[in-house]
């Protein structure tokens, strides 16, 4: 009947309006630093079985194939995609890029992280009134292990390994402060967006691995550098168009299916 026509349509809208909503932030955020883009995956729907493959038809043969009618369409679920972004040159000595895997800790509340952590890519960082290294947003979430750089600090240098390094007037070797950790996950897709360019560890990530950049699978640090937003507007408007064209075709299924009803009507007058 078309009723399955309209409702199997219906989903195909439901879905694809998620698709464009992502689409949307992706090409919102073309410029967050660190940023990583967003796909919608799909997935059929159940099947109204008229039909079973391999039964026996009137002529003692084996049936080849089944009949089954498709329910429509649903949204299976939205993955990231971690493809590293380009390294923007600065020349401020607090942004840092990562060159391969791994996150950056900062501190956030209990109530947004599992243990008062959360995950980023984006390095824009900066002091605070208490020369702490902190994130350069509306927040200024703290880097985790908390590194302070002294007031009387003049030049600031971060190292591949993530050392942390400054000098001060009158001395020409520079002090060592600390070593910034970075942090691993065995799913990073798994991870759990909550704003702020920052992710928060999941049962499906896996616990985070920490440790010294450029150690184990980790990237190695780059500092008067930062990691560009990973989203690709060329294709990002690809699939705008795509979407698009589905939505209208699905609209299309929706006008057929009623006036295929409408004439359904008009038969018994």
């Amino acid at each position: 009947m078309a009723i399955n026509a309209l409702q199997s349509a219906a989903s195909g809208l439901s879905a694809l309006n998620t698709a464009l909503d992502v689409t949307a932030n992706n090409l919102a955020n073309v410029n967050t630093p660190g940023f990583k883009s967003s796909r919608v995956n799909f997935q059929d729907l159940l099947y109204v079985e008229k039909a079973q493959p391999g039964t026996i038809n009137a002529n003692q043969d084996q049936r080849p194939i089944g009949l089954y009618l498709g329910l429509g369409v649903r949204v299976s679920g939205t993955q990231l995609d971690f493809t590293q972004g380009a390294p923007q040159s600065t020349g401020r000595p607090l942004d840092v890029t990562i060159n391969g895997n791994g996150f950056f800790q900062v501190s956030v509340e209990d109530s947004l992280g599992n243990g008062g952590l959360a995950y980023t890519r984006a390095g824009n960082f900066t002091r605070n009134s208490d020369g702490e290294i902190v994130l350069a947003n509306d927040q200024g979430r703290r880097l985790t292990p908390q590194i302070q750089i002294p007031q009387e600090a003049q030049t600031i240098t971060i190292g591949a390994d993530g050392q942390v390094s400054y000098t001060v007037a009158g001395q020409s070797a520079p002090v060592e402060l600390a070593n910034i950790q970075l942090a691993t996950f065995v799913n990073p897709a798994g991870l759990k967006q909550v704003g702020e360019n920052l992710y928060v560890e999941t049962a499906a990530s896996g616990p985070p691995v920490t440790g010294d950049p450029g150690t184990d699978s980790r990237g190695s640090l780059q500092s008067n550098f930062l990691e560009a937003s990973n989203v690709d507007p060329t294709r990002e408007l690809i699939e705008l168009i795509r979407t698009q064209r589905a939505f209208e075709m699905n609209s299309q299924s929706i006008r057929a299916a009623d006036e295929t009803l409408r004439n359904v009507g008009q038969l018994i007058r």
